[in-house]
């Protein structure tokens, strides 16, 4: 995969030593987030997962703005990102039923969810790095990394609310894990902006930069110092994580002695202690390939 990508309409890729650089590339457009992107997304991030190759990811973004948020085009041609039993025509009537149709609405937000929750189901950790606005998906999105960065003048906003909507793509269930249950609800009630300064104080931000150029290279540092550790280690850190996220300490004590007594083998540590001796750095294999078909 080194060096070889798709082309994808909403986005550019490059790897550099174990830390892919995923970019929002439609400044003009101020990145919003159109039919392509909601396949695009999970399939880029799912084949650097898969391959073993990317160790970390940065997703960042062109021009003013990290993103706008969802394109229009997605709220006025759904079909152009799903098509499913609303169109269909089988049985009595050409008209489809009223419960069936409100069934596929709700597996189509399941299905958009699905393209943020890839970025937690990553074997790599995934890094945010922000500038201008982050409105509506692009909350979503983020909340869904692991670590998030931002420049001085970039702004975070549930905009959801601003358009009489209910957020629906992760921002309710992930942002008050991140921040206080009461700013997130307070953001989630009344769209205003979240500043650089709130986030940083907030924890929503590791660091606020002072310009993009600053940030890129600040956050591709630490996807680099990252990368330079056991892929499988780091991998390990990240599964157990997000599951004590979501279980009880117990729950976590227990999952985490499971993963040591399958994934815990001497090699990783007997080559930091080697090089340690010889005064180089460690190298560690990289994840095998998972392979989704035969």
């Amino acid at each position: 995969m080194a060096g070889s990508f798709p082309t994808y309409t909403c986005f550019e890729i490059t790897l550099d030593d174990g830390v892919a650089n995923l970019q929002l590339s439609r400044p003009e457009a101020r990145n919003s987030m159109i039919p392509e992107f909601w396949s695009e997304l999970p399939a880029a991030v799912n084949d650097l997962s898969d391959s073993g190759e990317a160790r970390a990811l940065v997703i960042s973004s062109t021009g003013r703005h990290f993103t706008a948020g969802m394109d229009l085009s997605v709220f006025t041609q759904p079909d152009s990102l799903f098509s499913g039993g609303a169109d269909s025509e089988s049985g009595s009537s050409n008209t489809p039923e009223f419960g069936r149709v409100r069934a596929e609405t709700r597996n189509l937000a399941l299905t958009l969810q699905e393209s943020f929750s890839c970025l937690e189901k990553a074997r790599m950790p995934v890094l945010a790095a922000i500038q201008g606005g982050c409105v509506g998906g692009g909350v979503d999105m983020v909340c869904a990394a692991d670590m998030r960065y931002c420049t001085a003048d970039a702004f975070f906003c549930i905009q959801e609310i601003n358009i009489a909507l209910t957020a629906d793509l992760g921002t309710l269930q992930r942002l008050p894990r991140i921040i206080p249950d009461g700013l997130a609800r307070e953001l989630a009630y009344t769209g205003r902006r979240l500043t650089a300064d709130e986030a940083m104080a907030a924890g929503l931000v590791n660091q606020v930069y002072a310009d993009q150029e600053s940030m890129l290279e600040g956050v591709l540092a630490i996807a680099h110092n990252i990368a330079e550790r056991s892929p499988l280690a780091v991998w390990g850190s990240k599964e157990m994580l997000n599951y004590t996220r979501d279980h009880s300490v117990a729950d976590g004590l227990n999952h985490v002695a499971t993963w040591q007594a399958g994934m815990f083998h001497p090699d990783d540590m007997a080559e930091v202690f080697a090089a340690r001796t010889e005064g180089r750095d460690p190298v560690f294999q990289n994840l095998l390939p998972i392979r989704r078909t035969l």
